[in-house]
């Protein structure tokens, strides 16, 4: 395992050498090309889950199938979750605009998580970050924010042990903070781990996003936080185990589990709504879901029918078969079948687009039935906010 000695700080762009044809970016702000996910272990300085490791965590086909890949420290999480100590999951999401497949499936890993082993659950909205690295307004944020909030609530976490934040919002508790965060960061940190910022907006914003990680701990004291993120947020968890391991903020270095992505329609790279392929946001219908699917979906399929019979496709690129076996398939035996079936040429393309659209259209007529049945944002979002008591604890004195 990673040691706890040394810093995590790392920069956080992968390019590969000039002359390989795999050539790739992942940043927080840029995932470009074909991501090579074991040399981004190396990068990160993470390491590959083991099957022991697998075994530990409650049963979930992203976690069975290697979705969620690699981390540090999930040894000290798993620990805690299996003798009841306390211990508790972070992961968020920065509102831009109406969330998509891409960005809702850890949260339904980490309510399998908090269902499991009683978790406490934080999710930071960055509303304000996304204010520094996006041309939107304030009022285009806060609207992608009160449409993101609806999703998060239609998930179904336990509002007993579940604390949704957002930057602006709960700036009052969250800014003193990471105002004490920024202290134990120096820019130079923020230089080689990130790159130039744009602003210092975000020169300044590794310190929210280490307050967002370290929050569990703040509030509930010292205890082990795992965080589920896709790999190109991995930097935000470096940073903060550096912070962590300054000895004044007496914290656990939160651990990570880190995730490849959902692909883009149109492949390769992670769904985004800036993509050229549309996005399945949460909100489409059947209809609209299948109609993507069919028109936009990366094809591993021969270029005929006669030539896909008898020389079949290649599961591994072909995107309606990932997002089955990423999570829309929950038979592991089916998903195994389907991959068999596709590379003798039984099944075809459209055959396992119709199977991949149907079933992501059951899982969005779900979600879309949670998320109808919600009255009044406010109202709906009071029990998963910071309680009074909680504020408190955030809150510094003036004679500390």
């Amino acid at each position: 395992m990673h040691d706890d000695t040394t810093s995590d700080a790392q920069p956080a762009n992968q390019t590969a050498d000039a002359d390989d044809s795999s050539d790739f970016t992942v940043t927080p702000y840029d995932v470009e090309g074909t991501v090579d996910y074991d040399r981004l272990l190396e990068q990160f300085g993470a390491d590959r889950l083991t099957d022991a490791q697998i075994r530990r965590f409650p049963d979930h086909p992203m976690l069975r199938r290697r979705v969620f890949y690699a981390g540090r420290d999930v040894d000290r999480y798993l620990a805690a979750a299996e003798a009841g100590e306390t211990h508790s999951i972070v992961t968020g999401i920065g509102p831009s605009g109406p969330m998509h497949l891409g960005h809702v499936l850890v949260f339904y890993l980490a309510k399998r998580l908090q269902e499991a082993t009683g978790a406490y659950v934080y999710i930071p909205l960055s509303d304000d970050e996304k204010f520094y690295a996006k041309d939107l307004s304030f009022d285009e944020i806060e609207a992608a924010t009160r449409s993101n909030l609806r999703d998060l609530l239609a998930v179904g976490f336990d509002p007993e042990r579940t604390r949704i934040v957002v930057d602006r919002l709960d700036a009052d508790v969250l800014y003193p903070q990471a105002a004490r965060v920024a202290a134990g960061i120096t820019q130079s940190t923020v230089d080689a781990t990130y790159g130039d910022p744009d602003n210092v907006g975000l020169s300044f914003y590794p310190a929210m996003q280490a307050t967002h990680l370290l929050l569990p701990q703040l509030v509930h004291g010292r205890h082990p936080t795992l965080v589920p993120i896709a790999v190109d947020q991995d930097p935000h968890v470096r940073v903060c185990r550096d912070v962590a391991a300054k000895e004044r903020f007496a914290a656990d270095k939160p651990a990570a589990l880190l995730g490849k992505f959902l692909p883009a329609l149109d492949g390769p790279g992670k769904m985004s709504s800036s993509s050229d392929a549309p996005a399945i946001e949460l909100t489409d219908d059947r209809k609209t879901v299948r109609e993507k699917v069919m028109d936009y979906a990366h094809s591993g399929g021969r270029v005929d029918i006669d030539e896909h019979r008898e020389h079949g496709g290649d599961p591994a690129v072909d995107v309606a078969y990932q997002y089955l076996h990423t999570f829309f398939e929950p038979d592991d035996e089916r998903v195994e079948e389907l991959a068999a079936q596709y590379r003798s040429g039984e099944l075809l393309t459209g055959e396992l687009k119709e199977i991949a659209a149907e079933r992501i259209g059951e899982f969005l007529a779900g979600h879309q039935e949670h998320r109808a049945a919600l009255g009044d944002l406010e109202t709906e979002l009071d029990p998963y906010r910071l309680t009074e008591d909680e504020r408190a604890r955030l809150r510094p004195s003036v004679f500390e």
